[in-house]
């Protein structure tokens, strides 16, 4: 018998939670909440940040749609019940001025460090083939929604082989700081621009 339960059960038939875990579901509840909020609220700073990139014609990127699976045909309505499938791509995919193709992911923690299996292996993947195929690739990190990082794909790639370890702590993190100005993060600025023979850097 688990020490998380005491014995009986509640009016709807399951095992009644001790205080202690009660409150641990409760609390684990409130953190999973809160950080789903946090992350949707870097994805809309992203998404004003990049407004503000295609306005200065300096690049068109657009979220990835989640890949979802229908459940059921649509109604009359043209409405349908469908589920988010296993995510298997970067989050955001786009061309920069010149034609450079850019392609990111999007990962915010609450803590201080980032670890390399927050990417699905689809996601590592699809990376790896744009970055060899000439792509800006690369991961950006929020921390507390405070701090942002442009990780280059490179070395989020060979994380273990530069820190001997599988995360990145925000001492690591720094070279790779990305500034917020004024409403926008410039999650753009230094990535060299292709124009034929020549190369230029925003």
């Amino acid at each position: 018998m688990s020490w998380d339960y005491v014995p009986g059960k509640n009016a709807e038939g399951y095992p009644d939670p001790t205080a202690a875990a009660a409150l641990s579901n409760v609390q684990r509840s409130q953190r999973g909440l809160q950080s789903k909020r946090a992350g949707e609220h870097f994805e809309n700073m992203i998404a004003a940040s990049l407004g503000w990139y295609k306005d200065k014609g300096v690049a068109f990127i657009e979220k990835t749609p989640e890949p979802m699976r229908p459940l059921r045909p649509p109604n009359r309505q043209g409405q349908f019940l469908a589920c988010y499938t296993k995510a298997g791509q970067p989050d955001f995919k786009g061309t920069l001025t010149g034609g450079r193709a850019v392609v990111f992911e999007a990962k915010h923690t609450d803590s201080d460090r980032i670890d390399y299996n927050r990417l699905t292996p689809e996601q590592l993947s699809s990376l790896e083939e744009h970055d060899r195929l000439g792509a800006a690739a690369f991961i950006l990190v929020s921390v507390e929604l405070q701090d942002f990082y442009r990780v280059p794909w490179g070395v989020w790639r060979d994380m273990r082989k530069l820190y001997g370890h599988k995360h990145m702590n925000k001492a690591e993190l720094e070279p790779f700081r990305v500034q917020y100005i004024a409403g926008v993060l410039k999650l753009l600025e230094g990535i060299e621009l292709e124009y034929g023979e020549q190369e230029e850097t925003l």
